[in-house]
């Protein structure tokens, strides 16, 4: 890959990222914000929430991982070449599946529960543990995309010229 196709790459790459990053971060917000008061804000928060995750998060976390696999297959860092890059590979990839398998379950379980319950599902018990459970996994994808970004530009484990 020629050197302005690269940087060009990397520009697509650091967007991307951005709205992966962007997006948790606007999701935890909106999550934050809402008291779990109000069954309507509650609900429309959650609907909001479900808007960012399918639409930017979603975008940012296919993008993010499509460009992975050109730099992967088509630049001569590989997947694998360093150490800091196989790290990075496996907390993206436990980010992702934490996003899949964990944050978005939670967040579609509650939202059904508030379309099926109306306002009981505020008191709901599986509501507010799927809600405390949402936080506390998001801000685990919070820290491992902070650590993500620290190995990018530190590259820890990085062999030495000599």
């Amino acid at each position: 890959m020629s050197a302005p196709a690269m940087k060009w790459l990397k520009i697509v790459h650091i967007v991307l990222v951005s709205l992966f990053f962007g997006g948790i971060l606007s999701s935890v917000t909106v999550n934050f914000a809402l008291g779990l008061g109000s069954y309507e804000d509650t609900l429309k928060s959650y609907k909001v929430i479900v808007l960012i995750s399918d639409g930017v998060i979603r975008t940012g976390a296919v993008g993010t991982l499509a460009v992975a696999f050109v730099y992967g297959f088509f630049t001569p860092w590989g997947f694998f070449r360093h150490r800091w890059l196989t790290v990075k590979w496996i907390l993206f990839l436990l980010q992702t599946f934490i996003g899949i398998f964990v944050v978005d379950k939670l967040m579609l379980a509650n939202l059904y529960l508030l379309e099926t319950l109306g306002p009981a599902a505020l008191e709901d018990p599986g509501f507010l543990r799927n809600h405390g459970l949402r936080n506390a996994f998001v801000f685990i994808q919070i820290i491992l995309t902070l650590v993500i970004f620290i190995i990018s530009v530190i590259k820890p484990w990085k062999k030495k010229r000599k």
